[in-house]
């Protein structure tokens, strides 16, 4: 591949970025149901939100209690975060006295017994659902599965890919090309992304509550939180949502092709595990424990800050859809609620991850050696544990190197990316973006990890005050939004 900012210029002078504006963004935000004071909601899924099976945009993920709102891949991040907005608008109009949690991490938890699993009817579809989720609680237990984030999901226009080609001299068929430039961009997303939890990261506190069940050796804030003085989201941390059995049970996917990653979950999704065994399949009443006892259960238990993926068509398995018919978008999933926004994620953070994953697509990507494969894993927990940490190191090709100067270079080579988005644009808004975040990077407390905890001991609050603080702002702004009857119309339908 030829330097980046000779890249750029071949794709401007060629008419790209045109053809860039017409990419898709899809957005996948978690949301705990709560009771006003903070307490973990124990109602079911409201009716009036419709089928958690079957609604498009509005479900649960892990537990009765966490609504998972969903966008259709739509143009840009104003229209994803509209239809976000809609999406909470009537949620809210149907939520009674409830609210949403405005942070990744939940409070005020009453043990394991009080985080209901989310059920999906009888149906063998949803019953499935309902049995995977039951695995996940006694494989990992339930409380990690109740930590909230936010995906984004991205694809190229397709009308890019003849161009591309010709850029890169490919003429081995479109949609090899397609699978191996997003595999190029998987790969540097988990080499450059633990950039993510730096600059949005939002979890640098957590409440007792979550520890209910075992020690920690984190810091007392105050008699209700723990924390981490230079944390910036113990979310992506080693106390968060992670397959923390992952050296026992073998596990770690390939991502040097697209063959590859498939060959490494289909062995994953079919080798039995002497770990899931220990728990059985099913307990004394015949009742099942886990779908089986295989090192994942299905491919989504494996859990990566990224994924490849493709529209799956009824009860297809995502590696069959994958086989069959490529990658049609990359999916990110490190970003943590954000809790000074409504919607837990605004345009300017859309605007550099769109940026920042061409980017990573444009560089250059070889494969990830066995070397470098736990330098991504430590860099990644380093960052979300100790990130604004001054002098911290990470490790870069078996050398240490400043977080701070990594993170201006990669903030750098976005430039001439963010410069060929901004064509044919009134303003600058990429641009603007990149600057907004070389901010954080020149700046620790510019961070949301940072400000969280500013703003926590200039309150005098704990985690839970915040947070619920937060989370009936959240509440009021939406309760006072109306929807256009037509918008309004549709959600009824569905």
């Amino acid at each position: 591949m030829i330097d980046l900012d000779k890249l750029v210029v071949e794709l401007e002078r060629s008419g790209a970025a045109q053809l860039l504006q017409q990419h898709r963004v899809g957005l996948e935000k978690e949301s705990l149901r709560v009771a006003p004071d903070g307490t973990l909601s124990q109602q079911e899924h409201p009716p009036a939100l419709g089928s958690a099976l079957t609604h498009p945009w509005v479900t649960t993920d892990y537990s009765e209690a966490m609504l998972e709102l969903i966008t259709p891949p739509l143009h840009g991040a104003g229209k994803s975060l509209e239809f976000l907005h809609d999406i909470h608008t009537y949620v809210y109009r149907n939520l009674g006295d409830e609210i949403l949690w405005a942070t990744s991490m939940p409070c005020v938890l009453a043990g394991e017994t009080h985080i209901p699993i989310a059920r999906y009817g009888s149906s063998h579809a949803g019953r499935m659902k309902h049995l995977y989720r039951v695995g996940l609680g006694h494989r990992y237990g339930k409380v990690m599965q109740v930590i909230a984030g936010v995906h984004y999901n991205y694809s190229v226009a397709e009308s890019f890919w003849p161009l591309w080609a010709e850029i890169n001299r490919r003429h081995d068929g479109a949609q090899s090309l397609v699978n191996a430039s997003y595999m190029a961009m998987v790969r540097n997303l988990q080499r450059f992304g633990w950039i993510i939890p730096y600059l949005f990261g939002a979890s640098p506190a957590v409440c007792k509550t979550f520890f209910t069940d075992h020690p920690t050796n984190m810091q007392l804030f105050d008699e209700g939180t723990y924390y981490e003085p230079f944390a910036t989201s113990l979310r992506m941390s080693d106390i968060g949502y992670q397959n923390q059995k992952e050296e026992s049970v073998g596990i770690k996917a390939n991502y040097n092709n697209l063959e590859s990653y498939i060959d490494s979950l289909r062995c994953a999704i079919n080798t039995s595990s002497p770990v899931w065994e220990q728990i059985g399949l099913r307990d004394a009443e015949e009742e099942y424990r886990q779908l089986n006892t295989n090192i994942l259960q299905i491919e989504n238990e494996y859990y990566s800050t990224v994924r490849p993926k493709q529209v799956l068509l009824g009860m297809e398995k995502p590696v069959t859809a994958l086989r069959t018919r490529g990658i049609r978008y990359v999916e990110l999933r490190s970003l943590d609620v954000n809790a000074y926004q409504p919607q837990g994620i605004d345009e300017t953070q859309m605007l550099f991850l769109e940026a920042f994953l061409l980017t990573c697509m444009f560089q250059r990507s070889v494969p990830i050696s066995g070397n470098e494969r736990p330098e991504i894993d430590n860099n990644l927990r380093l960052s979300a544990r100790r990130g604004r940490e001054p002098g911290l190191q990470l490790r870069r090709n078996g050398a240490d190197i400043p977080l701070r100067v990594w993170g201006e270079q990669l903030l750098t080579s976005m430039e001439a990316v963010c410069s060929l988005l901004d064509s044919h644009r009134d303003g600058a808004p990429y641009q603007a973006a990149l600057k907004l975040q070389r901010r954080k990077i020149e700046n620790t407390e510019e961070t949301p990890s940072a400000r969280m905890l500013a703003e926590m001991r200039d309150n005098g609050e704990s985690f839970h005050y915040f947070a619920r603080r937060k989370s009936l702002q959240h509440s009021r702004y939406f309760q006072n939004r109306r929807l256009s009857a037509g918008i309004e119309q549709q959600f009824v339908d569905e």
